[in-house]
């Protein structure tokens, strides 16, 4: 079943070609979730609430509008939920980061559109709803999580400075 639309890709832009400026422009790469500079050039603006996926076949979710260049293909879930966007980044993470992809082998826009991922269903498609609830309860997981540990520091360091 095709989900999205068809995945597009952004345009070469020489790093020596850019112009500082405040749009964040996407590269392939982890650090800094690929973004490797804030330009002012005039290049396709890609809406937030969609999914990159870079030439190594890495997937990330993007909550803010940005450019891109050619080793990164969109997928385009503008009109998903946010959360659901969210759930479909992983889902098509792990179908896609799976080591097939290098220098020597780039994942291209193309090759998201041929992607198989595994989503939750209801009635034939995707259950939407269920993903946003799954999301909703990791982050709630997650945000509990940090409490507990910030909690167990602050009482460390009270520990600690009775003892001084």
């Amino acid at each position: 079943m095709e989900l999205f639309g068809k995945s597009t890709r952004g345009k070469r832009l020489k790093s020596a070609d850019r112009i500082e400026g405040t749009l964040p422009f996407v590269t392939a790469g982890e650090a800094d979730e690929g973004v490797s500079a804030f330009i002012g050039n005039d290049v396709e603006v890609f809406s937030k609430n969609t999914i990159t996926i870079d030439m190594f076949g890495s997937a990330k979710y993007r909550n803010y509008d940005y450019g891109g260049d050619d080793h990164i293909a969109v997928v385009h879930t503008e009109n998903l939920p946010k959360l659901a966007s969210v759930f479909v980044t992983a889902a098509i993470h792990k179908s896609s980061h799976t080591g097939k992809f290098d220098y020597g082998h780039n994942f291209y826009a193309k090759d998201a559109d041929e992607l198989n991922i595994f989503l939750p269903a209801l009635d034939g498609k995707p259950d939407y709803a269920l993903m946003e609830t799954l999301i909703s309860a990791v982050q709630k997981l997650v945000i509990k999580d940090v409490v507990q540990y910030a909690d167990r520091k602050i009482a460390a360091i009270k520990e600690v400075a009775l003892k001084l």
